[in-house]
């Protein structure tokens, strides 16, 4: 049957799979001996899907006999190859069985192609979710939809090509707003996840029209060209014989051709909008960056929920609820390179507002976090380099986002301490709560005890100085899961989110360690590298003395730490009472603290005012 099919049974190879911060990746089908494209499939699902093609070009030849316009028969052959292609993607060795909804579960539900061990298979001729008839009853509701809703729509101008190579004389200066939605660092191969429906396109396409044979022309979809410097731009070590650094620079040297690009071709008081839900620091450095250096200053960021709640990725994951949108102006030729002190206290004033204002709108989590970004980099980017007064060299982008995340946490700290009903304050230098602790507070206000995605862990552990290997070796406040999908199947490779933050192997899940948990003969006493011991550990240390009743010890730690006066280590003590279940066993040892912190306090405080009396 395939000797009937332009390009044969899909011999093309499957990809090896794109790079990771961590060297995973969610490409797994390669490693375990599925390298054509063809392997993906049974011989059943090759012959259903083979017989589509092929009976969809004998459509297109009775409709060229019947007479329909060519623009007909083009389209009409257009939508039957998409429609092959959605049920291409339910008739996969990937597809797993839906156990809620009693269903065939697709091929792609998340971005990556892994290795599934037990997959279900459907008749596609019947009726069901899945098969032809259910596709083409999806397809024609789509086209009905579509038609009504840009029926009073200006037909727009659509042009494939690549961002880098847009200027042109007629161009310059020409266009009033720019709105993208880049590639996600080293997060989606976008090309290697097209390839699935690329093959079985181009084998139902070819000789439809000289358009469609050229866009089809190579055996796979285009990648990164070496020749041309210029492609898909993704982090992806493989497209660059496994050279990571290569692969990073060529990723961070395009985003800035591309921004460049941009600017040429914007009006002076031109915008651009850039929408960006990658939660990893890195991939947000790398796209500040760009547009820094490519002349733009970031005015504006707005948080905008673009997300499902009941996509695969948004199921107990750690994907952004929002977007985030950043706006960005053209930075003035005659701008002047700025002093890091000036530049600071003046992305403090503008951040702090913007603040308030997200908080009280509700904005939660790593959508609060990187929401604050984009008013704290007016300041920053406004100037082409931004020099340090003090020392020599510039300040980095990196340096500049670690000052601003870290003020973000202590607005959040403030709030969770003071109350979220409260107006609350940020924390100030002085009651600054040191980075463990303040890990702490935010993972337990967010998360609890339960198991959290890793990908807002690790945003969190940037934003208080820390990686989460240190939180789980040194200071031993974390542990490492394995994620579950939302039918309770173990997955075989990290979850959506963990893919886009380039996750290392430690597992696509964290939990928060019990105070009963964290047992070290050195806790509250000591702290690794001879660092200050966190307050968090005070806490869990007189918890185990409490707990063991040793009064004694119990005062003796207090009064040897000044804890009983000091402001900060009461708050604390009263928001992890606050978040705390009601009932449990951890609060009812933590209220009994308090009240004999309180309660001995008082009592020291009124030992001390005879002393003094008594002096005078």
């Amino acid at each position: 049957m395939f000797g009937e099919i332009p390009f044969g049974v899909p011999e093309e190879d499957t990809p090896v799979g794109g790079s990771r911060q961590g060297g995973g990746s969610p490409f797994t089908v390669y490693i375990y001996g599925l390298t054509k494209w063809k392997s993906l499939f049974t011989t059943r699902q090759l012959l259903a899907l083979g017989m589509f093609v092929k009976w969809t070009r004998v459509a297109r030849e009775e409709l060229a006999k019947e007479r329909y316009p060519v623009e007909w028969v083009e389209s009409i052959v257009a939508y039957l190859a998409v429609l092959n292609d959605k049920v291409a993607d339910y008739n996969s060795k990937v597809c797993v069985w839906h156990i809620s909804g009693e269903k065939i579960g697709h091929t792609f539900t998340r971005f990556a192609l892994p290795i599934t061990w037990d997959y279900t298979e459907l008749a596609v001729i019947n009726d069901v979710g899945g098969a032809f008839s259910a596709q083409l009853d999806w397809m024609s509701r789509y086209v009905g939809h579509a038609l009504i809703a840009g029926s009073g729509a200006e037909s727009p101008l659509v042009q494939n090509r690549s961002a880098i190579e847009t200027t042109t004389e007629t161009t310059v200066g020409g266009y009033d707003a720019i709105v993208t939605d880049p590639p996600y660092y080293d997060a989606i191969p976008y090309s290697d996840l097209m390839d699935f429906f690329y093959v079985w396109l181009r084998r139902t396409l070819h000789g439809l029209s000289d358009d469609l044979d050229k866009a089809f022309s190579s055996q796979l979809s285009p990648k990164w060209s070496h020749e041309k410097s210029d492609g898909e731009l993704i982090d992806d070590a493989s497209r660059h014989g496994g050279d990571k650094g290569k692969s990073k620079a060529v990723y961070e040297d395009g985003m800035a051709r591309v921004f460049l690009a941009c600017n040429k071709v914007l009006k002076p008081d031109g915008k651009v909008v850039v929408v960006f839900a990658h939660k990893h620091p890195d991939a947000w450095e790398t796209l500040v960056s760009a547009i820094i250096r490519a002349g733009f200053v970031v005015d504006g960021s707005w948080p905008i929920q673009t997300e499902m709640s009941t996509r695969m990725r948004a199921k107990s994951s750690a994907a952004l609820a929002s977007s985030i949108w950043l706006v960005c102006k053209k930075r003035p030729i005659n701008a002047r390179p700025g002093w890091d002190t000036q530049v600071l206290e003046e992305m403090q004033q503008n951040i702090r507002e913007q603040l308030r204002e997200f908080w009280d709108a509700g904005i939660r989590g790593p959508d609060f976090v990187w929401a604050a970004t984009g008013p704290a980099l007016e300041a920053y980017s406004k100037h082409p380099v931004v020099k340090k007064a003090n020392e020599p060299g510039p300040l980095t982008v990196t340096e500049f986002l670690t000052q601003v995340r870290r003020m973000v946490v202590d607005f959040v700290v403030g709030r969770v301490l003071s109350g979220e009903e409260t107006s609350g304050v940020e924390a100030s230098e002085a009651d600054r709560l040191d980075e463990p602790t303040a890990y702490y507070l935010l993972h337990r206000h967010d998360f609890g005890l339960d198991e959290a995605p890793a990908g807002a862990c690790i945003l969190y552990a940037v934003s208080c100085g820390l990686s989460d290997r240190e939180l789980a070796g040194a200071w031993d406040l974390i542990g490492f899961a394995k994620g579950k999908s939302s039918d309770g199947d173990e997955e075989e490779e990290e979850d959506a989110d963990a893919e886009a933050e380039g996750e290392e192997d430690s597992g696509s899940k964290i939990k928060l360690k019990t105070w009963a948990q964290r047992k070290g003969r050195s806790l509250g006493y000591e702290a690794p590298g001879g660092r200050p011991v966190p307050l968090i550990d005070r806490v869990h240390c007189l918890m185990h003395l409490w707990k063991a009743g040793d009064l004694q010890k119990v005062d003796e730690y207090l009064d040897g730490n000044g804890l009983r006066r000091q402001e900060p280590f009461k708050r604390l003590l009263q928001s992890l009472i606050e978040l705390s279940p009601r009932g449990s066993d951890e609060r009812a040892l933590l209220e009994s603290l308090s009240n004999h912190v309180q309660g001995r306090g008082a009592v020291k405080d009124q030992e001390l005012r005879m002393a003094l009396e008594d002096v005078a």
